[in-house]
């Protein structure tokens, strides 16, 4: 491997490191704007490798890198220390399965699979001398991580109800019509809940905490020409007796972005990139027994909470991954943490089949059997001709 020498995230200096050489398996839009993160410095103390795609490419010329057509050939040609898995969702688990055993470092871009089963499977073959991490990138998002810190630090109180509607996640026809995989049960495993809302799914479990109980209400090619669902509604019970609302679809324009998180003594609130956090004087719980005011309520105080700007998420989760394999830095998000995301998912969409509430932990050979089934009687669509333009920061909410 060739040296790099900057300074490390601790301050300390560094001199003569390897650098870690990536391979990039799929060259589709988010694994483009990956290798554009480590070409401009985004991402430091890692160079492109090589590169792997169906059909050759004029960018592996431009990088001065080798290009692959089967990742099996990359894998095993030396060239690389660790992979970035970007292709489509049925092939991350071969994909992945074969660089863990070959002891690559993986990053494998959401979800970790078809489904937590699968998930969990491939787990088995990271031994703990390999660094798994799962692109999980809006856990780097500020306002997300400050409502983490205000809901851990106790402010809140005990949680009482969840609530998040994320319907601004909009997507024209031509988005499905230009891939083969997307929105089919081959290929993708779902729709809305596998591809853009896992990330928020993610994100509610990473702050609020795993429902114990989903009832999950999923609309099956409600706006589109897809097999799968675009529309979801879900109904939370957690174990300490609170409730909570998911809404996703990538239908409705111009969409809704709001998250509520309500406790004993206040509430926080995002809401158009916006983040309010409300303290009750006394808790909501206390007041209820001790007023004499028939028409009463708990004085409370509203402000809003400075979350920083904007930040590059994908680079800083790939930052961290590089750091793991050269300085033992702890992962910000480890593979096995994408397991509850889509158990959530899972169960959303198991609970619409059975129409039934399903409980957590999810059985997930269960899920796995019923997915077989839909698997089972769907297949690859055929790609339009069609032109899509293609602008990757529209694509972020």
């Amino acid at each position: 491997m060739q040296t790099a020498n900057r300074e490390p995230s601790d301050g300390s200096v560094e001199s003569d490191l390897p650098a870690v050489r990536v391979g990039v398996v799929g060259l589709g839009n988010i694994a483009r704007q990956h290798i554009q993160n480590i070409v401009d410095g985004e991402v430091q103390g890692c160079e492109i490798g090589a590169i792997c795609s169906r059909s050759g490419s004029e960018l592996s010329d431009e990088l001065g890198v080798q290009h692959f057509s089967d990742y099996r050939a990359l894998c095993d040609s030396g060239l690389v220390d660790a992979l970035i898995i970007a292709s489509p969702t049925m092939q991350h688990f071969p994909m992945a399965k074969y660089a863990l055993e070959r002891k690559l470092h993986v990053m494998l871009e959401k979800p970790i699979g078809l489904s937590s089963f699968e998930g969990e499977t491939l787990l088995q073959y990271a031994d703990e001398n390999t660094v798994f991490a799962l692109m999980l990138n809006q856990r780097t998002d500020p306002t997300f991580s400050k409502m983490k810190e205000i809901v851990e630090s106790g402010v809140l109180g005990p949680i009482r109800r969840t609530h998040w509607t994320m319907t601004n996640w909009f997507r024209p026809e031509i988005y499905f019509e230009v891939s083969d995989w997307r929105a089919t049960w081959k290929g993708e495993g779902g729709g809305v809940l596998l591809n853009q809302c896992i990330h928020n799914l993610d994100v509610f479990q990473w702050i609020c905490g795993l429902p114990n109980e989903i009832h999950g209400f999923c609309e099956f090619g409600k706006y589109h020409q897809v097999e799968v669902e675009d529309e979801v509604t879900a109904y939370l019970r957690y174990p300490n007796g609170a409730t909570g609302l998911f809404v996703g679809s990538t239908g409705e324009a111009p969409g809704v972005n709001r998250f509520d998180v309500i406790g004993d003594r206040g509430s926080l609130h995002f809401d158009s990139g916006q983040l309010t956090l409300v303290r009750n004087q006394q808790s909501t719980s206390e007041f209820n027994r001790q007023t004499d005011d028939m028409f009463g309520m708990p004085e409370s105080r509203a402000e809003v909470v400075s979350t920083g700007g904007k930040v590059n998420q994908h680079a800083l989760i790939m930052t961290n991954f590089v750091d793991a394999i050269r300085h033992g830095a702890e992962l910000i998000t480890p593979a096995e943490q994408g397991l509850a995301s889509l158990d959530m998912a899972n169960a959303m969409l198991l609970s619409t089949w059975q129409n039934r509430p399903i409980p957590l932990p999810l059985d997930r050979k269960v899920y796995q059997s019923a997915l077989d089934g839909k698997i089972a009687t769907s297949s690859l669509r055929q790609k339009s001709d069609r032109k899509a333009r293609v602008d990757m920061s529209a694509s972020y909410r």
